[in-house]
């Protein structure tokens, strides 16, 4: 443990992205401390489906045809991370409740606190946001040390939840968030598609609502299987079988009460709408690699669907914590990868592959 911020060295490694399949590691400055800063040593930090989408240069993430780039290198990625509190800026402390050496996390987003959506009590919407690990002003956990700048949202995390464990609260909150989008009731038939990460939590989350049943959709049947061990009720792999038509033979012709696409492929959309019963909830979530085309005559005369879109996890870093601390999820075999930084490129390889992996995490 640092106990003196004067006695952190002044260089790090990180992993530094300056564009597509173009991730380099490299020496940069330990950053420090300004006014209402926190810094960590980052204890462990995760690849997300996300990253890999700016790594690959998917969807304009690079800012191609002239638009502006969601990910703007030079930029060291990661957005999910958990670390110990190495050094505290003024009155940082106090605000943030955090103490030196404290294990500390903060939410993905970083609110300007000024605009429309910030003024009104709706900070995930940010207009002006930066965000961890794209934005050239708010590095990211792919390294030895990251700075919390002044207006984070930053939480203490017990100690008795392993640092691989706690890189899960930042995907565990999307996936509540989306589960709370969907409006549960207690005697719905819950469809979720997409048993990787975020589909897995979105999954323990649902079953805290208490519906009638979770279906998990998924063409991995080893996901499949992890999803049942952590509450779904039934699995079907579209590969294998007619999912629309198992779906609606289990309630009674309808069809599901609510629908979390959570795949990122534009076939789950098409199937959630053929899925969904009239008058149902289809929340979409995922960050899809290419556009969707649908019949929108499905949402509106056909069917009269309320579709909620689904970002971040606003007010569920509590939750997600608690939900840890409590055991609520097969962690272990959620987390099915730890590598040293030095290997971020096989743990990218292995997020890509999507075979053998579902939580990938890197420790400097």
């Amino acid at each position: 443990m640092i106990k003196n911020p004067a006695d952190l060295p002044t260089s790090m490694t990180a992993v530094v992205a300056h564009g597509p399949h173009d991730y380099r590691l490299t020496e940069l400055p330990v950053p420090q401390a300004g006014p209402g800063e926190v810094v960590i040593k980052v204890k462990c930090t995760g690849i997300c489906a996300s990253d890999i989408k700016c790594y690959t240069g998917a969807a304009l993430f690079w800012g191609e045809g002239g638009q502006p780039g969601y990910c703007q290198a030079p930029v060291t990625p990661g957005h999910e991370f958990v670390g110990e509190v190495v050094a505290l800026g003024a009155g940082a402390g106090e605000l943030y409740g955090l103490t030196l050496g404290d294990h500390a996390i903060s939410e993905q987003i970083v609110p300007c606190g000024s605009c429309r959506y910030c003024q009104r009590g709706s900070y995930w919407m940010c207009a002006a946001n930066d965000i961890y690990g794209f934005r050239k002003r708010t590095f990211g956990a792919w390294a030895e040390y990251m700075r919390f700048p002044a207006g984070a949202r930053n939480y203490k995390v017990p100690r008795s939840i392993p640092a691989h464990h706690a890189v899960f609260i930042e995907p565990l909150a999307c996936s509540i968030h989306a589960v709370e989008r969907g409006e549960i009731k207690y005697q719905d038939t819950v469809v979720i598609a997409g048993c990787g990460p975020l589909g897995i939590g979105m999954v323990v989350a649902a079953k805290m609502k208490g519906p009638e049943r979770i279906i998990a959709l998924d063409l991995n049947d080893d996901r499949l299987s992890l999803a049942l061990r952590c509450g779904a009720d039934l699995g079907i792999n579209p590969r294998k079988e007619n999912a629309v038509e198992k779906v609606r033979e289990l309630t009674g012709g309808y069809g599901c009460d609510v629908y979390i696409e959570a795949t990122g492929h534009p076939a789950a959309v098409v199937q959630g709408l053929q899925m969904i019963r009239k008058l149902g909830t289809f929340v979409e979530f995922s960050v899809m690699r290419e556009k969707v085309t649908v019949d929108w005559t499905i949402i509106g005369d056909m069917k009269e669907l309320n579709v909620h879109g689904a970002h971040l996890g606003p007010h569920c870093y509590p939750v997600a914590i608690r939900m840890l601390e409590h055991k609520r999820l097969p962690m272990d075999e959620i987390v099915t990868h730890r590598l040293p930084i030095k290997d971020f490129q096989k743990g990218i390889d292995l997020v890509v592959s999507g075979e053998t992996s579902v939580k990938v995490t890197l420790e400097p």
